[in-house]
Order: structure tokens, then C-alpha cells, then sequence
């Protein structure tokens, strides 16, 4: 008889990935991101742990949307007061915050219970090309 054998959070070996996202989809490029985050790329995938890797995003302010997105799609936020309702559309969002824009579209693809907030803890996106993360030798990762 097979048995199903289910990952520990002790046996699960990580890698980090490097992503340019210059030029990218938005969407496209996250679905890529998450889904690598999660895990699901793995042949152990276990569901209720933390399997997947880590993602390093450089280049956040050049990626693309499709349509009329840039202006139609519209960012907020909430100060706390009564009032308080802010929002941005996507072009004021590239040139303020751009690394805004992937956690943003990444964030929604994950679970929404802890162990989503433990993931997207992995998740590291810079607006430029820099990155402090030589040390753990992230290993480039083409997205078409």
C-alpha cells in the first residue's frame, strides 16, 4: 500500500529565485510569483506548510498592465478617520510606490489565514535593480 507523505516544516528546503520584472504583465507575472511562493511548483507540495521558496522582484517600476489599466484601476487605503478613504490609480502608484504594485497583485493570490501572511513575508520587490540579497545567492528565474 502507498502512502501519502506530508512535508515538516523542519524538512523543507528553500532556494531563492531572482525576478526582472521589467517589461512583465502585472498579473501574469504575479500568478508566476505566488504560485512559486506557495510552493505548487514542487513535486512535495503540502498545503498547510510553508514549502515554497523566496522571490527577490527587481525592477518593479518598469512592468507593464494590459488595457486601460493605468488609469482605471484605482489603489486605497484607509487612515483610520472618519473620512479617511484614499486612493490612487495605478500610474500615481508607479511613481510614488511602484514596489506597491506586485505586493499588492501577489498579496491577492495567496491564502488568507496565517500561513498566507507567512508567505508573503518571503516575497522582497525593489523599484530598481539593486537588491541586498548576494549573499544568498538567488538564482535567476526567466518569466515569459
Amino acid at each position: 500500500m502507498v502512502k501519502t507523505e506530508f512535508q515538516n516544516n523542519k524538512d523543507v528546503k528553500k532556494q531563492w529565485y531572482l525576478i526582472d520584472a521589467s517589461g512583465k504583465t502585472v498579473g501574469r507575472l504575479s500568478t508566476r510569483i505566488a504560485t512559486i511562493l506557495r510552493g505548487k511548483h514542487k513535486p512535495d507540495f503540502t498545503s498547510h506548510v510553508d514549502c515554497g521558496d523566496n522571490v527577490i522582484v527587481v525592477n518593479a517600476c518598469k512592468v507593464h498592465f494590459s488595457g486601460k489599466k493605468w488609469d482605471a484601476k484605482n489603489y486605497y487605503k484607509h487612515t483610520g478617520f472618519i473620512g479617511g478613504l484614499k486612493s490612487m490609480t495605478a500610474r500615481e502608484m508607479l511613481q510614488k510606490k511602484p514596489e506597491i504594485i506586485i505586493r499588492h497583485a501577489v498579496k491577492g493570490m495567496l491564502p488568507k489565514n496565517r500561513l498566507g501572511r507567512k508567505i508573503f513575508r518571503n516575497l522582497k520587490v525593489y523599484s530598481g535593480s539593486e537588491h541586498p540579497h548576494e549573499a544568498q545567492q538567488p538564482e535567476p528565474l526567466n518569466i515569459e
